[in-house]
């Protein structure tokens, strides 16, 4: 298990404890997370559980493939270096402590 924490721009977070292979759009949406909202239950084809991912775990989230690439051109809030589809990150020990920032559109 990892404890991943979420945190809104006015400064609330939210942290759960999330079981290994649950990927974390999923776990946003089972903790009342806001503004992820993973429509297409995370098929790729949304855009809708979109994260920036603290820079000091970039590395440990793996690579944006070229589908999630092409998904994150349409985000409601601007697209960041770090920005990534919570459904294509998978929860794993390694990301115990990892700090997703949730932006919200405007």
């Amino acid at each position: 298990m990892a404890k991943i924490t979420w945190k809104m721009q006015d400064g609330t977070v939210i942290s759960a404890e999330v079981k290994d292979g649950l990927n974390l759009m999923e776990a946003a949406t089972a903790n009342n997370v806001s503004h992820i909202m993973g429509e297409c239950g995370g098929c790729l084809s949304c855009a809708t559980c979109h994260v920036f991912v603290a820079h000091e775990w970039l590395a440990k989230t793996g690579e944006v493939d070229d589908i999630e690439d092409a998904m994150l051109e349409m985000t409601e809030v601007e697209r960041e270096e770090n920005s990534r589809l919570s459904c294509q990150i998978i929860a794993s020990p390694e990301l115990d402590g990892l700090l997703l920032h949730v932006p919200e559109p405007e």
